[in-house]
């Protein structure tokens, strides 16, 4: 994401979209209530009503709408924000509701009542330049997976399986598996520019698939351990501590390890959760880290809870502490269950 304009006097950033995970990181941080205004298209009437004549043409046109609601496309590539216009064309009713489909490439500007740091800070975390390209395949001598880690976790690009039966029936296998492999490491290094390989399977596995990975690919390669080589296995591929130094700029394993502490200081008395306990705390100045997922955040918009939620992330951040928006599956799935809503306290309660 590319920030052109920065005005926080006015509330205002002006940006442009570079790649799909800028769609996620928007979707998160445009609300009811912003304001959201750019070039758009909408059908125009042109004649007045006495005309038999009229006709309705598409334009391209600036609008400002106040947003209601933001959808994200089935394929993930538009962000629908969803509104009604306050400003735009004379030919344009006031109130009439309006959609952008903001896109890769569109430029549009975004003003709040408020911006608050944590959401400043996901701004910033995409506009560094394009996410880091991990590869991860977990396999064994009969499966492999194929993910491409994402901001916000992974996608599953793939799986093959070898005709590898069991020792004990001495088969060997027609086709070489670690071959296969490799094949296909190759065709998504080469396809989406893959900058790090992670290679995760149980046992010595991924000892023998080293020996037929080409040299110029070794460099990016980082070995791994998993339990297992099923789908699972990549979510706990995520949390391994080889994998650190790799996935530091990532988002979903920082998420990963910040829900882990909480679950240390819940299992120590240096943490809290749930709506009323948390609020209590930080209103209090307890809370040094406040985590908040995602879709309790989305639940609180719909049963406009939304202000007061908002009140205890400013409160926070004002006594210094930092709020974290937990949007990573697995990550988010941990502090789901502890209500949505949790803090790591500065001292021990």
């Amino acid at each position: 994401m590319k920030i052109t304009k920065k005005n926080l006097k006015k509330q205002e950033l002006t940006l442009k979209i570079e790649n799909l995970d800028d769609i996620w990181v928007l979707n998160q941080v445009i609300e009811p209530n912003d304001i959201v205004k750019g070039k758009t298209e909408r059908k125009i009437k042109i004649g007045d009503s006495s005309d038999r004549n009229i006709k309705v043409v598409r334009k391209s046109i600036f609008l400002s709408i106040k947003v209601e609601k933001t959808e994200i496309s089935e394929n993930s590539e538009i962000l629908r924000v969803l509104g009604t216009i306050i400003e735009g064309p004379e030919e344009v009713a006031r109130n009439d509701h309006h959609s952008f489909n903001l896109e890769v490439n569109s430029v549009f500007t975004i003003i709040k009542n408020k911006w608050l740091n944590y959401q400043l800070q996901k701004i910033e975390e995409a506009s560094k330049g394009p996410p880091i390209n991990i590869l991860m395949v977990v396999f064994d001598r009969e499966e492999a997976y194929f993910a491409k880690l994402k901001r916000y976790g992974y996608s599953i690009l793939g799986k093959i399986a070898g005709d590898v039966q069991k020792k004990e029936e001495k088969h060997i296998s027609k086709d070489d598996f670690y071959n296969e492999i490799s094949k296909k490491i190759v065709e998504y290094d080469k396809s989406r520019e893959i900058n790090n390989i992670i290679l995760a399977s149980p046992g010595f596995w991924k000892e023998n698939l080293m020996k037929v990975i080409p040299e110029d690919l070794k460099k990016k390669i980082v070995l791994a351990t998993v339990s297992q080589a099923t789908e699972r296995a990549l979510a706990e591929l995520m949390k391994r501590d080889e994998l650190q130094k790799v996935l530091e700029q990532n988002r979903a394993a920082q998420e990963s390890k910040l829900v882990d502490k909480l679950f240390q200081g819940v299992s120590n008395d240096s943490a809290c959760y749930g709506f009323e306990e948390t609020k209590e705390k930080v209103l209090f100045g307890a809370v040094s880290d406040l985590l908040v997922s995602h879709s309790f955040l989305q639940k609180c918009r719909g049963k406009n809870k939304y202000e007061e939620l908002e009140k205890i992330m400013l409160s926070c951040e004002k006594m210094d502490g930092r709020v974290h928006i937990i949007s990573s599956d697995e990550a988010q799935k941990s502090l789901d269950s502890l209500s949505g809503i949790a803090g790591i306290l500065r001292w021990k309660a």
